[in-house]
């Protein structure tokens, strides 16, 4: 009787921890890329559900067919979703093309960050675009460097001081006039309190927080691109086939960083669909 007792504790406690695995892995759906030099196997995660939809949407109806990775670095990453490049000669110049819309960023930071096999959506600049919405079609996959605890630590704080300097800046302009009448009022004493207000304000908003256990440990382990956090929309990780992404990543490059022989994805298509 109690070797059965016991045996019935173990399976439960076996069952618990499992549910427990089971729990702790993110969920979504599941598409299969086939591309030229092998086949790619990514989950979307459910919490970037606009571009997780955009994408099952362009995976549907085949808008990924035939297009080029039109932009491969080495331990960076490599770029597809460009529809302009179907067909495209060598001279053409690729990057440019889209569906004729964004998306509203998704960015899900630190939950979901750059380690290696990130599959995340492509932008323009935050010159031109500081809503950093993302391309309605264009993503790349994450191959990226590993870094050492105090790398990271000096890139979290650079990172934390350019946020804080972004938020106080906007605050001076959401201030401006308040600001121009104590300068035309020649008053130094208020306008020294109102840059330490700020200062708190900014502090208080943008957090000095430590980097999560495991990001740090993914980092230093199997890398990625920890300089592009919190500011493109990661909403996928590659499931298998990390060696069909070194097999591109590794093609030999030409100008604007195009695969001198294209490599294609030749389908992709919705597990289970």
């Amino acid at each position: 009787m109690k070797k059965v007792f016991l045996t019935l504790i173990l399976l439960i406690m076996a069952f618990s921890a499992g549910s427990a695995a089971t729990d702790s892995v993110s969920t979504g759906p599941v598409v299969d890329i086939s591309t030229t030099l092998g086949d790619i196997r990514v989950r979307l995660f459910d919490d970037t559900p606009v571009h997780r939809d955009n994408f099952l949407k362009h995976v549907r109806e085949g808008y990924y067919d035939g297009v080029l990775f039109h932009r491969v670095i080495k331990d960076f990453m490599v770029q597809t979703g460009d529809p302009e490049s179907r067909n495209a000669d060598s001279t053409k110049m690729l990057g440019a093309g889209d569906p004729g819309y964004t998306l509203e960023a998704e960015i899900v930071y630190p939950r979901h960050y750059h380690k290696y096999g990130a599959l995340a959506a492509a932008r323009t600049g935050d010159q031109v675009n500081p809503e950093r919405r993302s391309s309605g079609s264009q993503f790349y996959i994450v191959t990226g460097n590993k870094f050492s605890e105090a790398q990271l630590e000096q890139m979290r704080l650079r990172q934390l001081n350019e946020r804080r300097q972004s938020f106080f800046n906007s605050l001076v302009r959401s201030r401006s006039e308040e600001i121009r009448a104590l300068q035309d009022a020649g008053d130094k004493e208020a306008l020294e309190a109102l840059r330490q207000a700020l200062i708190s304000q900014t502090e208080e908003t943008v957090k000095d927080e430590p980097l999560p256990e495991q990001m740090v440990k993914d980092y230093a382990t199997i890398g990625g691109t920890p300089h592009l956090d919190g500011q493109y929309t990661v909403f996928g990780e590659v499931l298998s086939g990390m060696d069909t992404v070194e097999k591109i990543q590794n093609v030999a490059t030409g100008r604007a960083d195009r695969p001198i022989e294209d490599v294609k994805v030749l389908s992709m298509k919705v597990e289970g669909e």
